[in-house]
């Protein structure tokens, strides 16, 4: 039995098929139900809001030289006194950031002490070190790009 004529290729005919896709297209756009855009809602402040006292003071520095050595607000200390300089920071304003800037060059346990005395702080003081952000060296580059130098270097140095 043949089924095809002598001469004729073996193809499927799609001569219509973008005809078909393009109306299918149409049919969809025409009957797609799109939401409207609402814009962007605002949490405004209450009342009893604006007389609450805000607490400018910045994020707490704490920098961990290439020696081990510790910078916390620009202040030499040692790793036992962090926690008597947190605790009246943390108990006025507990969602008070802590930057935890190492130094390239420095050892990663010194970092990881410093990182362990602020997460036991709940257990051995009763409050909570909360917000403890740790700067990536790719992280680090990118400020480098944006502002043309480490703004984490230049913490202490008043600039």
């Amino acid at each position: 039995m043949k089924l095809r004529k002598a001469g004729e290729s073996p193809e499927i005919p799609t001569s219509s098929l973008a005809d078909i896709a393009f109306l299918l297209i149409i049919f969809f756009m025409v009957t797609a139900v799109f939401s409207a855009t609402k814009g962007l809602d605002f949490q405004l402040p209450k009342a009893e809001d604006q007389n609450k006292q805000t607490d400018t003071e910045e994020a707490v520095f704490i920098k961990v030289s290439p020696d081990g050595s510790l910078l916390v607000d620009c202040k030499d200390m040692e790793l036992g006194g962090i926690l008597d300089y947190l605790e009246p920071k943390l108990t006025r304003d507990a969602e008070k950031n802590v930057i935890l800037y190492t130094d390239a060059y420095a050892e990663y346990q010194s970092m990881i002490s410093v990182y362990d005395v602020l997460w036991t702080a709940e257990k051995k003081r009763g409050f909570k070190v909360k917000n403890i952000s740790v700067p990536t060296q790719s992280e680090i580059r990118e400020y480098i790009d944006i502002f043309g130098y480490n703004p984490f270097e230049s913490q202490c140095e008043g600039g």
